[in-house]
């Protein structure tokens, strides 16, 4: 008689910024319990940033499969290559196998986990686990509450439009965003006319080795920052 095969799951994983010791101990935990591990293909034969910062948790044998995850803004081109990937691990899962699928900070943030997640939801187990985001460790490391009593706080991305941008700076006692490199000489320009420079801090490659800070009134606005960058405005504050 031919055994059942228990349907296994998928697991969207956060492992935060970049420190491994920044895992929480329940990703340690079900790192453990994986099967099969999708990863975006690296460059140069190297492992993925996220697979590097899991790797010292990662078991003996696990089953490694390097997939390309486009990072483009051509949503039917993304739309069928992520489809694809998540028909592969429904075939995976199907056939018993724990999934699991990692993302940088965390899941539900500005992550590719989400989009597999709508093709896979409704056809297989979905277990998402929460990584530490890249603007916690950052107040963790500025010393900074990013709110605090009726304080507002807004969290976007460098790729909205410049207007909707300065609306929210506008609108918001403080602001994170995220993906700053992409616009930020017009976003400088705009804190420089609203006398906010000495309210903003930028920190990049937060909790890796090489993180820095600079407050932006000690920069051009010119300057070529690195991908993951990441701005900090509080407008009650001068920063230090």
């Amino acid at each position: 008689m031919n055994k059942k095969i228990t349907q296994g799951m998928f697991w969207g994983i956060g492992v935060g910024p970049g420190d491994s010791d920044l895992l929480t101990v329940k990703v340690v935990k079900s790192l453990k319990r994986l099967d099969v591990l999708y990863t975006p293909t690296a460059h140069k034969g190297q492992a993925s940033l996220a697979e590097t910062i899991a790797q010292p948790y990662l078991p003996m044998g696990i089953d490694m499969k390097e997939r390309h995850f486009p990072m483009t803004n051509d949503k039917a081109k993304r739309a069928q290559a992520l489809g694809d990937i998540a028909q592969e691990m429904l075939v995976d899962i199907a056939n018993g196998k724990n999934v699991g699928m990692l993302t940088l900070g965390d899941p539900a943030i500005y992550s590719t986990v989400s989009y597999i997640v709508e093709s896979i939801r409704g056809k297989a187990p979905i277990q998402l686990l929460a990584g530490i985001a890249s603007y916690s460790q950052l107040a963790a490391t500025l010393g900074y509450p990013l709110m605090i009593d009726d304080e507002s706080l807004c969290i976007l991305s460098a790729t909205d439009s410049i207007t909707k941008i300065a609306h929210e700076i506008d609108a918001n006692d403080n602001l994170i965003i995220m993906k700053i490199k992409v616009k930020f000489s017009e976003i400088y320009a705009y804190l420089e006319q609203q006398n906010l420079l000495d309210h903003a801090i930028v920190v990049s490659d937060i909790s890796m080795g090489k993180q820095q800070q600079q407050r932006l009134d000690e920069m051009s606005g010119t300057e070529e920052l690195p991908y993951f960058a990441t701005l900090l405005i509080k407008k009650g504050v001068q920063l230090s």
